[in-house]
């Protein structure tokens, strides 16, 4: 018997896991990172630097930290705690939402982007921000998190503090130390910059080649003024399995499971894309490390969402790579455990880079009876142009009762139009 009775949260939105921890003040939740591209009414540019791109032609786009991702969380939101929203989803959305998720998304708290953060720091409506990440522009005592705190868990120097195995690595101030002055092992290894967003910042180094592109990023980002601290790791050989991890610790430090997504590929080496079994899923092998990692943020004050990546090498050893004290983008899919379970599918694959020719309204009538069945589940989609044609980007969720089903249903989603980007 393991020590731990860490129990399956039963519900199947963000507000059920956040409605214990906000009965003492009036909370909203702020579905949206900060940016710093030159288009941000808010640029996190002062203190709490957040690595999105090296110069403005890499930077996350407007539509991406704006709409597509904010979305996809307001879509699973639920309705005990007020979603801020900075441009409207499309009706026809909201209204595909409220059908399939069977939330009222009533609570939705429309706010001007370019003055919201002003607006949120002044306005006596709402006394605590839950964030994914410190805002330079919201008042500090306004975050739910001390944003001081929530930096340094965010931070990837701090994972060897978190009581877990995890690569070794040396972290480096680069205003005491310069890029030349380094020692750096040999290959391959990692460069990471401190607060890297989704995959951005992070350099897997096999050659000299390597190095200078990666050199010459950190040096564009020490220009622009938004990196302080890079850490040098090493790399994790042999791996076989790369898992997402994720759980709710609240206020009274009580960890609740979200679930386990991997990242797969067929025996062909085709990648899947973030992928998760309800049933098989055993988190039990990572109940120390969620221990532990729970623990950590607890006692430093933190609560909420955490979601942490480890790598298994073929000897069966597991190895915390990064740690997210924040909804991770596939905690959506996990979400979907219980609708799923109760509908006998099983396996499900999220992913952010599907597109399909036509407007929405189109699609919602193309694909009516996948959507119906929950064959494919829509947490955002954007309406862009191109050449004149209308096409939609969406993020999406396929599922089936096992892996070749799901696969039979994903052929049939591109016979129908879906296409995966990638």
């Amino acid at each position: 018997m393991s020590k731990y009775d860490f129990q399956y949260f039963q519900g199947n939105s963000f507000s059920d896991l956040f409605a214990q921890d906000i009965t003492d003040a009036r909370y909203a939740f702020i579905p949206n990172y900060p940016a710093t591209g030159s288009w941000a009414a808010y640029p996190n540019i002062k203190k709490y630097f957040i690595q999105d791109g090296s110069s403005e032609a890499t930077k996350t786009s407007f539509d991406k930290i704006c709409q597509k991702e904010p979305w996809k969380n307001l879509a699973v939101l639920g309705d005990r705690i007020p979603g801020i929203v900075i441009i409207s989803p499309p009706k026809l959305l909201i209204n595909y939402w409220q059908e399939h998720f069977g939330f009222s998304h009533s609570s939705i708290e429309m706010m001007d982007c370019s003055t919201y953060l002003d607006d949120l720091s002044q306005n006596s409506h709402f006394d605590k921000l839950i964030t994914l990440f410190p805002f330079d522009n919201l008042q500090p005592e306004k975050h739910a998190v001390n944003p001081d705190i929530h930096y340094r868990l965010l931070s990837k120097v701090t994972l060897a503090e978190l009581g877990v195995q995890c690569p070794k690595y040396s972290s480096y101030n680069l205003h005491t130390q310069s890029l030349e002055d380094i020692e750096l092992p040999q290959f391959p290894y990692l460069i990471k910059t401190s607060h890297g967003l989704s995959g951005e910042g992070t350099y897997i180094i096999k050659s000299t080649s390597d190095l200078n592109y990666c050199f010459e990023e950190i040096r564009k980002y020490l220009d622009i003024k938004l990196l302080d601290t890079i850490i040098v790791s090493e790399f994790v050989k042999n791996q076989v399995q790369n898992y997402c991890v994720q759980f709710y610790v609240n206020k009274a430090g009580d960890i609740t499971l979200i679930g386990t997504t991997s990242q797969l590929v067929t025996p062909e080496g085709n990648y899947l894309g973030g992928l998760i079994n309800y049933r098989e899923t055993d988190m039990s092998k990572f109940y120390e490390m969620i221990a532990a990692i729970g623990q950590y943020a607890h006692k430093l004050g933190y609560f909420g969402f955490i979601g942490f990546d480890v790598l298994e090498d073929q000897d069966g050893q597991l190895y915390v790579i990064d740690a997210n004290f924040r909804i991770n983008g596939s905690t959506p899919l996990c979400l979907q455990r219980h609708t799923l379970l109760s509908l006998g599918k099983e396996v499900a694959k999220y992913s952010s880079d599907y597109r399909m020719d036509g407007t929405l309204d189109s699609i919602l009538v193309t694909l009516k009876p996948q959507l119906d069945r929950k064959d494919f589940i829509i947490l955002s989609a954007l309406e862009k142009v191109k050449y004149g044609k209308i096409y939609t980007e969406i993020y999406g969720i396929v599922s089936g009762e096992a892996i070749a089903q799901m696969q039979h249903i994903e052929q049939n989603l591109q016979n129908k139009g879906l296409q995966a980007s990638a």
